[in-house]
């Protein structure tokens, strides 16, 4: 035996970092917050007061500032979050990427 494979039959079995157990409810989280943000990034909902007894409710786009800083944000983070939760969501059902 050389001593390649004795290091090799000394070394632990992976282990993950994250337990598979909890891949499911990681996906979950993270995809549903993926079509949270990206809900929030298509629209918002403004509510307008007339006088004492209305109130109307309008649904529109998201302001479209001069340097969108917040739109690069909110689209940014929804992409790493939806990649993550993919991967999640693929090794929990057995698709190891």
């Amino acid at each position: 035996m050389n001593a390649e494979q004795a290091l090799h039959k000394s070394l632990p079995a992976f282990s993950p970092y994250v337990p598979a157990s909890l891949l499911p409810s990681i996906a979950l989280v993270l995809l549903a917050s993926t079509f949270a943000l990206a809900f929030y990034f298509s629209t918002y909902v403004t509510n307008l007061h007339i006088g004492n007894t209305c109130s109307l409710t309008h649904v529109r786009s998201l302001p479209k500032d001069t340097l969108p800083l917040r739109e690069t944000a909110v689209a940014s983070i929804s992409s790493i979050l939806g990649g993550f939760g993919v991967v999640a969501l693929f090794c929990s059902v057995g698709v190891n990427v």
